[in-house]
Formats: C-alpha cells, structure tokens, sequence
C-alpha cells in the first residue's frame, strides 16, 4: 500500500510534464505555421501555384464584356481559386484549410448534379418569399448570449471549420488563417501590380 501511494506522485508528476511538452510542442508548431507565411520561399510557392490556377480559370471562363452580368461570377471563381491554392499551400495541417478542400468538393459535386435536381414552380417560390421569417429558440439564444460568447460564435464563423470548436482552437486556428491570408494579399498585389506594369508597358509601346 505505502509502495503505490510512493509510486503515484512520480506518475502524476510524469504525465503532468509529458502534457507541459505536448503544449510547449503545440505552441513551436503553431509559431512556426505562422512564420512560414511570412517567408519568400512560401510566397513563391503560392504565387506559382496561383498564377496556374488563374490560368486555368481563365480558358475555363474568358474575359466578359465591361457592362456584363458575368462579371461577378468571374470574380468569385478568382477568389474560389486562390482560397483552393492557399488551402493546398497549408497541405491539410490546418482545420481551416481542410474545411475549405471540402467545401469546394462539395461544391463541384453540387454542381454535378444541379440538373437532377426539381426546380420549384413559380406559385410555389411566391408562396416561401411571401411567408414572415420565424423566430426561432437558436435566435432567442443568441440575443441572450454574452458579449464576450457572441464575438467567439462570429470568430468561429469567420474561420473555416471553426463554427462549433471551443475557443483555444479558434484561437489558434485564426492565428494562422489570418498569417495566410496576410501572404495571400502581398501575392495578390503584386501580381496586380504586375499585370498593370506589363498592360501599360504593352499600350505605350510604339505600332509596328
């Protein structure tokens, strides 16, 4: 009996540091995913990947005319592209980036079978669009809800896969989806500028 009550501390004192080294693990990882967004090689990386994503995007849909209604579907297969290269650049390790691999598959399987599916008659859609939106217990909930719960429901919202997880792994998460996002827009402007350097160099330049 005195040999197990002797043998408990060094135990408890065991797994108590095993879980100090899982977190202090936890956190070097963490720093690390948010440095490497920071860095040229990942930048060149992504913007490679980018630009042969854009290209794709481009044969797949060509340029719509200024005043046309296209143009907003354009933007957003822009933007559904480069969220897909970001997510890849992440290879999976992150919640957000996995969410948004399977988002777009569920899209693209969405789309597959858009034909198959019933579309509702016009009696029917002026019937839904007439009805008064109701107010649910959720709803009731939510107004009732601490300042500080309601900011982590809408942190959860904005990052991807985040909706229903608890706060340190929002926390975490939108730590390294902002560093990503951050890397995403420095790509993006210079591909911009870019692109305007190259448009404007090639109208200025002299009829052959």
């Amino acid at each position: 009996m005195a040999s197990t009550l002797l043998s408990n501390p060094v135990t408890n004192s065991d797994r108590s540091r095993k879980k100090k080294k899982k977190k202090i693990q936890a956190k070097d990882q963490n720093d690390q995913d948010h440095i490497k967004w920071k860095s040229d090689s990942q930048q060149q990386i992504y913007s490679s990947k980018l630009l042969q994503a854009l290209s794709q995007v481009r044969l797949s849909s060509p340029p719509p005319p200024p005043s046309s209604a296209d143009a907003p579907r354009r933007g957003r297969a822009v933007r559904e592209a480069a969220d897909t290269v970001l997510a890849v650049a992440a290879k999976g390790k992150s919640r957000w980036s996995r969410a948004i691999l399977t988002n777009r598959l569920k899209l693209k399987f969405q789309k597959k079978h858009k034909k198959q599916r019933v579309v509702a008659t016009v009696s029917g859609s002026s019937r839904s669009s007439s009805k008064k939106p109701k107010v649910t217990v959720l709803r009731l909930k939510g107004k009732s809800l601490p300042a500080v719960q309601r900011k982590v429901r809408v942190l959860g919202r904005l990052v991807p896969g985040c909706r229903k997880q608890p706060l340190p792994v929002i926390l975490e998460e939108a730590t390294d989806y902002i560093a990503a996002l951050e890397m995403q827009v420095r790509v993006m402007t210079a591909l911009a500028e870019r692109l305007s350097d190259s448009g404007a160099g090639s109208s200025s330049a002299p009829p052959s």
